[in-house]
């Protein structure tokens, strides 16, 4: 059985923080976007860092029984998109996180706190 939404969540920001992410911020777009449920953004300080840390994301999901529905950038690791359904994730590196400043175009979403 696949991980709901909120479980899928946590095991993302899980992986994220394994392999040191930067910053991880999780947006709860539920009243606000179609889009999906939850952006989660961070940030790795090299390309290794930014493949390593959307890797661990694709090997946690596919764990949890979540298909994949795609993955974009990995090629260039400047900005990593990771499509599982109800939750997206945008791992950045460093240098391209501030330019495109996403947590600003989503400012309406409440940010979700973790325990």
């Amino acid at each position: 059985m696949a991980l709901n939404p909120e479980q899928l969540l946590q095991a993302v920001v899980e992986a994220a923080d394994d392999k040191k992410a930067n910053n991880v911020v999780a947006l709860n777009l539920k009243d606000i976007s179609l889009v999906a449920d939850y952006f989660v953004i961070c940030h790795g300080n090299s390309d290794t860092q930014v493949q390593a840390i959307a890797t661990e994301i694709r090997k946690r999901a596919q764990e949890g029984g979540v298909t994949v529905r795609g993955i974009e950038g990995m090629d260039t690791a400047r900005w990593v998109l990771i499509d599982l359904g109800d939750v997206v994730i945008h791992v950045f590196h460093r240098d391209e996180r501030d330019y495109y400043s996403l947590e600003r175009l989503w400012s309406d979403a409440k940010v979700v706190e973790f325990a």
